[in-house]
């Protein structure tokens, strides 16, 4: 299972570069953590049971900032008038 966070921060880290090269400073330095983040785990001896529960949990926090951010941080779409 710690296979998996390995390719999933493989991935985070080409979202990172292709955010990078797109302007994106911001966003690229969060996916930077997240590639630290699930590169630091998918080294460790966990169980699976553990490897389960830290994916739940990083998703609940990842819903959460998403929600919180598309309603109280993004500006409403005018449609271009």
């Amino acid at each position: 299972m710690g296979k998996m966070y390995r390719v999933m921060a493989f991935w985070t880290a080409i979202f990172s570069i292709m955010f990078y090269l797109g302007d994106m400073y911001t966003t690229s330095l969060l996916f930077l953590c997240i590639t630290g983040f699930f590169l630091g785990v998918g080294f460790l001896k966990l169980s699976e049971r553990m490897y389960v529960y830290i994916f739940g949990a990083f998703l609940t926090l990842f819903f959460i900032g998403f929600t919180y951010w598309t309603t109280f941080m993004m500006p409403l779409g005018g449609g271009g008038h």
